[in-house]
């Protein structure tokens, strides 16, 4: 009996310990058992308390008293599957007659306080059956990506989201996308798992940084273009908007319209195309984009109206030609001049890092979802990295990306540079592989050796 004892307090011992410092081995060792259980014996007490049960149909009420039996009780969604995942559980029900998806959706946060989770969503999968996500612990505290991801071309796993799922950037679903952040909120660390996503995939990157490329300049090895000032920004987007112009004419001379060709083998984009003549997808990034749109005198503002010309057209016509845009900045509002708006409307994918008002967010969610907005001006200062990512549909996720340094970034660039195709529209942009460092400036004043 001794030996038991001592057992019993070294695991409670260990599952404590796993708790406080490895919450992700506590769930898979201990806590997710122990949720199953609670789950299953709370369930149909705490359905009914938060109002997700129906009362008796009629033909039970009226085989109750014809049989001389105790009234039926009202019964809860039926439980079609309960399993653990690696961060939570996942609860499909089959909702009764009378309920609906926004039922379960407005009791998640009571759901959550009953069954003891950290959190829990809920999405319906289709009629009538609903998916309660729930989550163990703060899954964005300690970002870990699963070791196996949905692999698909230009669908890059970028960010973990709060109820355990992983965060995809799909460009082939969402074209062109608007990343917006306060300083030291976590934005570069998200371009930069984006770069480092889409660096083994046969995908072109091109790169507008006006910070005299301190953020993309150290990638250039996996860049097929790079422009660090706003007049090669403009000649760039320029040369995009040609090569994109031929990708069309390509599409027009192979898109099979005939009557022996099915409709579904017609080609309308590059996708439709074959693989030996397929062009290669480009991606854009914008770093800065209130660097673009700025201007302090007549001709600055004559090429800011052609810069923003080329992105408008880049945004509208490019998703065929394969070309996406993902555009970043602190701030992107109607401020920033004539064409900003009707640049924003075609930016599909909107994520949102800490901002500094509520202006900012309602440039990303103002015309999405209120809910998105409010979720945005809350992300606390030292959670560096968190966000919030939405879509036109009006659905929005808590997301965070997982900490890569910039030495990392670089790694993985230069370790698949074999991968950076050569366009000859972009030739001229192209960065030199073996470029050397300019000569070190001096920002500081040397002291006189008389003095």
């Amino acid at each position: 009996m001794t030996w038991f004892m001592v057992a019993v307090v070294v695991v409670v011992a260990a599952a404590g310990l796993l708790r406080w410092r490895r919450p992700a081995w506590y769930w898979l060792t201990f806590g997710s058992m122990l949720a199953m259980l609670r789950v299953m014996f709370r369930y149909a007490s705490v359905m009914e308390a938060c109002g997700l049960t129906v009362p008796p149909s009629r033909w039970r009420l009226a085989l109750a008293r014809i049989a001389n039996r105790p009234v039926p009780e009202s019964r809860p969604p039926r439980i079609l599957r309960l399993r653990p995942t690696r961060t939570g559980l996942v609860l499909r029900l089959k909702l009764r007659a009378g309920q609906d998806a926004f039922d379960v959706a407005s009791a998640t946060d009571r759901l959550r306080h009953s069954f003891g989770m950290y959190g829990v969503t809920s999405r319906e999968v289709r009629s009538g059956v609903i998916e309660v996500r729930m989550t163990g612990y703060d899954v964005l505290a300690r970002v870990q990506m699963p070791a196996q991801v949905d692999r698909a071309p230009m669908r890059v796993p970028v960010a973990l989201r709060e109820d355990g799922s992983v965060h995809y950037r799909d460009y082939r679903a969402v074209p062109h996308g608007l990343t917006l952040g306060a300083t030291e909120s976590g934005k570069s660390v998200y371009q930069r798992n984006l770069v480092a996503g889409l660096a083994p995939m046969d995908v072109a990157l091109v790169g507008i940084d006006c910070k005299q490329g301190v953020e993309l300049f150290p990638l250039a090895r996996r860049f097929s273009a790079l422009a660090d000032n706003p007049d090669t920004a403009l000649e760039l987007l320029e040369a995009l908007v040609a090569h994109m112009e031929e990708v069309y004419q390509l599409i027009r001379a192979e898109q099979r319209i005939s009557v022996a060709v099915p409709d579904a083998e017609v080609a309308a984009d590059i996708w439709d195309l074959p693989e030996d003549i397929r062009p290669v997808p480009v991606v854009v990034l914008v770093d800065e984009v209130a660097e673009l749109a700025l201007f302090a005198s007549k001709e600055e503002e004559k090429r800011r109206d052609r810069i923003i010309t080329a992105l408008v057209r880049l945004a509208q016509l490019g998703r065929a030609a394969g070309i996406y845009l993902e555009i970043c900045g602190q701030r992107f509002g109607s401020e920033l001049g004539k064409g900003i708006t009707m640049l924003r409307a075609q930016l599909t994918g909107r994520t949102a890092h800490r901002v500094n008002d509520e202006t900012s967010a309602n440039m990303a969610f103002g015309d999405i979802s209120p809910d998105a907005v409010l979720a945005a001006i809350q992300i606390p200062a030292e959670m560096r990295g968190v966000a919030i990512a939405g879509d036109s549909t009006g659905g929005w996720h808590r997301i965070r990306a997982p900490h890569t340094s910039l030495r990392q970034a670089v790694n993985i660039c230069n370790k698949h540079a074999d991968r950076a195709p050569e366009l000859p529209a972009l030739a001229a942009f192209r960065p030199a592989a073996a470029a050397l460092p300019p000569a070190r400036v001096s920002l500081t004043k040397t002291a006189s050796a008389t003095a």
